[in-house]
């Protein structure tokens, strides 16, 4: 399943937003979205869990969870 995630801090990294989702099940795929033009964070991401329940609980546990100042939102990637 692949998650949506929106409003994370411009300072995480995709190693922190990995390991976020790794505490709940296996990660296949963590994309941090880059800006070409500054090289930082776009304060959205993309995770991708194999198991879905994995990723619903996931969901269920960090969304509207505060990381690093910003009450981040988890949600199924359309």
């Amino acid at each position: 399943m692949k998650l949506l995630i929106r409003n994370l801090a411009r300072t995480t990294t995709e190693e922190e937003l990995r390991a976020m989702f790794a505490a709940h099940g296996t990660v296949q795929s963590c994309t941090l979205v880059i800006d070409k033009d500054t090289g930082s964070s776009k304060g959205f991401g993309f995770v991708e869990m194999p198991k879905q329940g994995e990723a619903k609980a996931a969901i269920s546990v960090l969304n509207g969870k505060n990381v690093g100042g910003s009450k981040i939102r988890v949600k199924k990637s359309e």
